[in-house]
């Protein structure tokens, strides 16, 4: 019996907001549960987690975003210089739109500081919360267009990458949350709202390829593109500015190591 027959016959719609709710709220609240027994994470530990959850986003991105998006971009753009190109220019549209929200949009980072207009007038929790949300609509957005794709291989690649990442990273945000002196319940339902963020995203992504199916190769690279932003821009500095860049390292090979290891083995 196919346990997921059910799914068959579910619109687009339907499947990018399951993805997103599996992949983005549901797995990042069950990664921050152990907030709420757990004592500690040390500065080192919390921020492996981080860097493991950016090795797996980066690997998500190059294998179940951008290497499947050329695939179906070269028998449409008719040779293969023409279908890498559409894909760059597309995954470059992506980086420069999460650019542009990036400064539009006032957030904080744990190492950082505030940044963005009117971002030192903002309580800081509620800062933390629009960084988090920056971080996570391109998820939800990557998970929506692979599901609503009509791929299974793409939509569960996609959705199990990025599920496995925010299960780390559900914890590293709620323990440093409430290592700020939050309460572990408040730390766990901000990590939880976070992900629900993801949802949004999902929505979005199904909505490209509601347009036009033919936007797919375009739609997966400017998902690579926003992904690939967040990694560069966000995540990586982050773990590195601690003083823990060797151990950061480490984990981000872990996690894209993994996440390549399952991407080949389930693919």
């Amino acid at each position: 019996m196919d346990p997921f027959a059910f799914l068959h016959g579910a619109s687009p719609l339907t499947l990018a907001l399951l993805a997103s709710l599996v992949g983005g709220t549901i797995a990042t609240t069950i990664g921050a549960l152990p907030v709420l027994v757990v004592g500690r994470l040390s500065p080192r530990t919390s921020n492996a987690m981080l860097a493991f959850a950016a090795g797996v986003m980066l690997a998500a991105t190059v294998f179940s975003l951008l290497l499947p998006g050329f695939a179906l971009a070269e028998p449409r753009f008719g040779d293969r210089r023409t279908a890498a190109a559409a894909m760059v220019a597309a995954m470059a549209a992506g980086g420069l739109a999460m650019a542009a929200i990036h400064r539009l949009l006032p957030h904080e980072h744990f190492e950082k500081g505030p940044e963005g207009p009117g971002a030192r007038r903002l309580a800081r929790v509620w800062l933390f919360v629009l960084a988090i949300a920056v971080h996570n609509f391109p998820e939800g957005l990557s998970m929506g267009v692979g599901a609503a794709s009509g791929d299974a291989a793409i939509g569960i690649g996609v959705t199990l990458g990025i599920g496995l990442q925010n299960l780390p990273e559900g914890l590293a945000v709620a323990m440093s949350l409430a290592g700020l002196g939050y309460g572990r319940g408040q730390a766990l339902g901000v990590a939880a709202l976070t992900g629900a963020v993801e949802l949004i995203g999902g929505l979005a992504g199904a909505g490209l390829l509601a347009i036009s199916q033919a936007l797919l190769p375009l739609a997966l690279g400017f998902a690579a593109g926003t992904m690939l932003f967040v990694i560069s821009d966000e995540v990586i500095p982050e773990t590195h500015r601690a003083g823990f860049g060797d151990s950061a390292t480490a984990a981000l090979f872990t996690g894209f190591g993994l996440m390549f290891f399952l991407d080949v083995a389930l693919g």
